[in-house]
């Protein structure tokens, strides 16, 4: 019989070390602590635990915590020498040890003098070579210098990828908008390989002045080609008298495979390159973003760098106790490990930040999600939270009610501007009393002698009230982090998504994983391989169980009904 589930014969050790078994032990002594007594305790509790850096402000107050709690906290973080990882993956050392590389993406960032080595080989240089190739190009696109292949200029980007090739670009594209006002161009990402998104998209462009940018490390990846080749096609057809040369001029690419390219019909010149010690999910400040540095400008990309590296200093030289990164981590781990929390939310009151759920849950579960540790054993503990979210105004119409009243325990981040780029005082004072009323709401909820009290001053009927009561409680004690910025800029930004980049990394130190590979993904891709195969030919060439053959049946008997 096939086990349920793979156990090696080795286990973590992790939940028998002492800090560890130090934190099931507080655990018992705060579980049914409410906020509510913690703040009426300490009138100082905001001041505790808030932290400012830079224009962040993250106010941790909210959460089921004690000074004991984030001692014992700090002290598993010690235990698993977050520090001297921290060091290796910024001296760049092989950390992601299944695949021997570095983790680099911080050089993509490094704004200082520091040279960074990998392999005893500089790379900075090679970097900084890189950017201005990029600042060479995109200056010409969108001043209208770049031509198409009639000899008009470029109005729309269409960005071809899939994963961090497509979230990252997407998401930093839609959170600067404000910053694209000083240029005519559009962009568009398509990721989906379902052909209505591509056709959505194309179907209101001109083939003459459109340029596609696709971005494949290795070239190969079989959605993104699939959609570049489509439209490629499109080009082709749609203008009608040019010639294959032509695509040079409407297509560049972001990728590492010089004869894929070239086989496609991009110039090489035209090849930006980024290296194996930027993982995908972690790739937006490499040459994956051209797509926002064609929105934006270059110098509001170098800002974004730029603000990425603050956090970058702020995270490797701050003690733990006043590091925004370690302390985010640790409550995670804190409600993950010991309150069983199963998810964590996202909710940015903020528009342009609609997409950064979306991206954490690919950069947090992509890294977090594994049950083997870096030694081959089996995880006997909770990894990788499921982190998922939405705007905030639009969620308290959506989903906030399994917050305030459901079964779960689900620690949130609340993320806020004070200042709005398109401010008018009933939206933004609207916008942030809701911010701040529901981490109240969460932490307070409302006893049943507040509910009745409320019931009575509204002249309810007295047997309405006890049959209203059960229904209008809230237990409240629910955690939450805020998270405010001064305004979302290109530099706020940077430090925003860099601070959660190194939470995910301190987590995956705490759980002893390695955060930067991802061999999940594989073995759908390999099947997919083998059904498309199958479908392709209209024959039974591999063995499946009952279901997956009866669903490949299904589909390719009702494609000849098409």
């Amino acid at each position: 019989m096939r086990p349920v589930r793979v156990i090696l014969n080795a286990k973590s050790p992790l939940i028998n070390t002492p800090a560890w078994l130090a934190l099931l032990d507080h655990i018992k002594q705060v579980k049914n602590i409410h906020m509510v007594d913690l703040f009426d305790q300490d009138p100082e509790r905001f001041s505790k635990y808030s932290l400012k850096f830079k224009d962040i402000l993250l106010d941790y107050s909210k959460n089921r915590i004690t000074d004991e709690t984030m001692k014992l906290l700090f002290g598993l973080a010690r235990q698993a020498k977050v520090e001297e990882w921290r060091d290796k993956m910024f001296a760049g050392e092989k950390i992601n040890n299944t695949e021997g590389r570095a983790v680099l993406h911080t050089a993509l960032r490094n704004r200082s003098e520091k040279p960074i080595f990998v392999d005893g080989k500089n790379v900075m240089p090679e970097i900084e070579t890189e950017l201005e190739k990029m600042r060479i190009f995109s200056e010409k696109v969108r001043s209208g210098q770049w031509k198409g292949c009639t000899g008009l200029p470029i109005d729309n980007i269409v960005n071809i990828g899939i994963g961090g090739s497509d979230l990252g670009p997407n998401m930093v594209c839609r959170a600067l908008s404000p910053y694209a006002n000083g240029t005519k161009l559009r962009v568009h990402f398509v990721s989906n390989v379902d052909n209505s998104h591509i056709q959505q998209i194309l179907k209101y462009l001109n083939p003459e002045t459109t340029m596609f940018v696709v971005a494949s490390k290795t070239f190969t990846t079989q959605e993104t080609l699939t959609n570049a080749n489509t439209a490629k096609q499109w080009f082709l057809d749609e203008v009608g008298h040019v010639s294959q040369d032509d695509v040079a001029k409407h297509f560049v690419a972001v990728s590492t495979n010089e004869e894929e390219v070239s086989a496609f019909g991009i110039d090489i010149e035209n090849m930006f390159r980024f290296w194996d010690w930027v993982g995908g999910r972690y790739s937006l400040w490499s040459a994956v973003g051209l797509s926002s540095i064609l929105y934006i400008g270059m110098d509001n990309f170098i800002e974004m760098l730029e603000g990425a590296h603050e956090m970058d200093e702020h995270f490797q030289n701050t003690p733990l106790e006043e590091n925004l990164p370690v302390i985010l981590a640790m409550l995670g781990i804190w409600y993950g490990n010991f309150f069983d929390a199963e998810s964590s939310a996202i909710l940015p009151y903020d528009h342009n930040l609609r997409m950064l759920p979306a991206y954490l849950e690919q950069a947090d579960m992509e890294s977090n999600g594994k049950s083997v540790d870096r030694k081959g054993r089996q995880t006997t503990y909770s990894t990788g939270k499921i982190i998922w979210g939405a705007e905030g105004i639009n969620g308290q119409h959506a989903f906030y009610q399994l917050l305030h009243q459901g079964t779960r325990l689900i620690p949130t981040d609340f993320i806020a501007s004070i200042q709005s780029h398109s401010c008018i005082n009933d939206h933004c004072n609207i916008l942030a009393s809701n911010f701040l009323a529901q981490t109240e709401a969460l932490m307070r909820g409302r006893t049943m002698e507040e509910t009745r009290e409320q019931l009575e001053e509204a002249e309810i009927e007295l047997d309405k009230i006890e049959e209203h009561l059960p229904h209008m409680i809230f237990e409240g004690n629910q955690p939450s982090n805020s998270i405010v910025i001064k305004k979302l800029t290109p530099r706020t930004l940077g430090g925003l998504i860099a601070m959660y980049e190194h939470k995910i990394f301190v987590q995956g130190i705490i759980w002893n994983l390695n955060s930067y590979d991802q061999w999940g993904v594989e073995l759908g891709k390999n099947l997919t391989k083998n059904i498309l195969e199958e479908i392709d030919t209209g024959t039974n060439i591999y063995k499946h169980d009952s279901s997956t053959q009866g669903l490949l049946d299904w589909f390719r008997k009702n494609r000849k009904d098409l």
